[in-house]
């Protein structure tokens, strides 16, 4: 079945002249993408984006122009290039992030004295993710962030009693578990 004279435009909303011209050109566009691009799963990708390209623009096609096939690489190509722009800038980021120098023992020591320096935090914020919210911010606040509780009600717009009352709630939730809360905030909350 040919298209008429007219243009491609019928393709976009006539489901049965899609499947045509696709069927028609499927494998060109296959071969034409398998020139340049090695990998499969990739040709197939920009296939289907080749194909709902055309359903954008077939409006586009002048048959004076040139052929359907002609026309049709060219919106390949298009997808092709824009494929390459994105792996290109793919590559450069992945370059600035890889152009950094490697830890050396020294910085692998210092990065995990820092690790077990912050293991107290990252166990405290474990165990308050179970909190409600309220407790949980008075809690990170004075026990994550070392401000006092009036320093803590200050940030948070409440009252000092209010912390106060919210981080009780919050160290008794979390009493059995052991080295979250430092105990010189637990003596501080009796």
């Amino acid at each position: 079945m040919r298209l008429k004279q007219t243009g491609l435009a019928g393709i976009s909303t006539d489901p049965g002249a899609f499947e045509a011209f696709y069927r028609r050109h499927v494998e060109a566009v296959t071969r034409f993408l398998a020139r340049r691009v090695d990998d499969p799963h990739t040709v197939a990708d920009l296939v289907a984006e080749v194909f709902v390209a055309v359903l954008d623009s077939a409006h586009t096609y002048r048959s004076g122009r040139g052929n359907e096939v002609g026309w049709l690489y060219g919106v390949a190509r298009n997808i092709l290039s824009a494929e390459w722009r994105r792996v290109a800038r793919e590559r450069r980021l992945a370059g600035r992030i890889g152009g950094r120098r490697l830890l050396d023992a020294d910085d692998l020591s210092r990065m995990e004295e820092r690790l077990d320096a912050e293991s107290t935090a990252r166990r405290a914020f474990e165990a308050m993710a179970g909190l409600p919210e309220s407790e949980r911010a008075v809690l990170e606040l004075v026990v994550v962030d070392q401000l006092s509780v009036g320093e803590a009600a200050a940030a948070l717009g409440i009252r000092q009693g209010t912390a106060r009352v919210r981080l009780h709630r919050a160290r008794q939730a979390l009493r059995h578990v052991p080295g979250v809360i430092p105990p010189t905030v637990m003596e501080g909350l009796r």
